[in-house]
């Protein structure tokens, strides 16, 4: 084979899947890949509506697949691959497929609960699952903890302080890890008072002074569901309490989350805020990957600081522990009803201080039930998203 210059090359390449290729994760993995053209081999790439792009992208990588994950749009997606030899497919259906094909690594980068089916078939065969979709574990935390250890896959957190805390965890010594400190920048409204974010527009919530993300994840980043999110998703990686999760704000998004043992010792992981260091981790592991991301300049950073979140502006912190503390269905709900809530704030639906109350709303009014199969996950989801949307009926249009 030869490299990205035309020159021969005995590497062989590692074969991949990526879930969710046309979002920022899947744009960020593939700027890494198109740099080690002859270290990886793209077999499938997905999206969700964006044939456009997914098809530009299946024609610069040839992959075996190309799926769209909406009916609708698969003749267009056809059309754009004719002549290609990549195989276009569309559906939930085919988004498992796609997934189930052999490569040795999976990365998940499909938002929310629609990446749950597609991810959990890429670990029912074993593979190395670069898992950037915190609902997985969020809806189905021991679900998919319980296939991993039945089909020996390995889960390589992709989120920064997921990845960060992975990097320094000792699993060997894990009863000596007192607690993990996930780090947050705080979003843009970091130092608004709440009179100023009740005015706060979609176009501003998705502004992220550090990190270059998706709407959707942007506007949890501003309520801080991300980081509630992200305790709970901790809570499943790492065998410790919720107690033990700590949350702390830093603004300049140096340090991406900190591990403390019983002797005092904090370990830390430190870089500039992009996406591609953690991504560049998981495609390499176990070992390390050049990665194209700035280098830190200490000097010019110059101090870092640190505050507790403000538990009155950022409720969702309490709400994602709550869920967690009552477990079973719950952490379900939560986060459906958080989906809901947020597309209903993107819409112009709803006010930015309403998406708490939806979501506190929605779990006031469900059961938690029990999780045994992706059925009751799913079940649970659609009851949720139903009690949401009705709750969000009520607010008045842009809070």
């Amino acid at each position: 084979m030869t490299d990205a210059r035309g020159e021969s090359s005995s590497v062989i390449p590692r074969r991949i899947i990526l879930l969710g290729s046309t979002g920022s994760i899947g744009t960020s993995t593939l700027d890494i890949l198109e740099r080690d053209a002859a270290g990886y081999q793209v077999v499938a790439l997905t999206a969700n509506t964006s044939v456009d792009l997914l098809a530009r992208q299946a024609r610069r990588f040839r992959p075996a697949m190309a799926v769209v994950a909406d009916h609708s749009l698969y003749g267009e997606l056809k059309a754009a691959l004719e002549g290609t030899g990549v195989v276009p497919a569309a559906g939930r259906e085919a988004l498992v497929e796609a997934a189930s094909l052999p490569s040795d690594r999976v990365m998940a980068g499909i938002v929310g609960a629609a990446g749950l089916e597609p991810t959990l078939a890429g670990v029912r065969r074993g593979a190395i699952v670069g898992l950037a979709n915190k609902e997985c574990l969020v809806c189905a935390g021991d679900l998919v903890m319980a296939e991993i250890e039945q089909s020996g896959a390995t889960l390589l957190p992709v989120d920064s302080e997921h990845s960060a805390i992975f990097q320094v965890f000792d699993f060997r010594q894990a009863e000596r890890v007192e607690r993990i400190v996930l780090t947050a920048s705080g979003g843009p409204f970091r130092e608004y008072s709440t009179e100023a974010m009740a005015g706060v527009t979609p176009e501003q919530a998705v502004a992220h002074p550090n990190w270059d993300m998706g709407a959707k994840i942007s506007v949890d980043s501003a309520t801080m569901m991300n980081k509630g999110l992200e305790i709970i998703e901790a809570s499943h990686l790492f065998p410790l309490a919720e107690e033990q999760i700590q949350v702390v704000v830093h603004p300049q998004s140096v340090i991406h989350s900190m591990v403390e043992y019983v002797d005092g010792s904090v370990l830390a992981q430190l870089g500039t805020p992009d996406m591609r260091t953690p991504i560049s981790y998981a495609l390499g592991w176990p070992d390390r990957l050049p990665a194209p991301g700035e280098r830190l300049d200490f000097a010019r950073i110059g101090s870092l600081t640190f505050e507790d979140p403000d538990p009155e502006r950022f409720p969702a912190l309490r709400l994602a522990r709550e869920a967690l503390i009552r477990g079973g269905g719950a952490p379900t709900i939560l986060n459906a009803a958080n989906e809901v809530a947020v597309f209903g704030f993107l819409a112009g639906r709803t006010g930015f201080l309403d998406i708490a109350g939806i979501v506190e709303e929605t779990l006031v009014a469900l059961p938690d039930g029990r999780i045994d199969c992706l059925d009751d996950v799913y079940l649970l989801d659609q009851e949720a998203r139903r009690v949401a949307g009705q709750i969000l009926e009520t607010r008045p249009s842009g809070g």
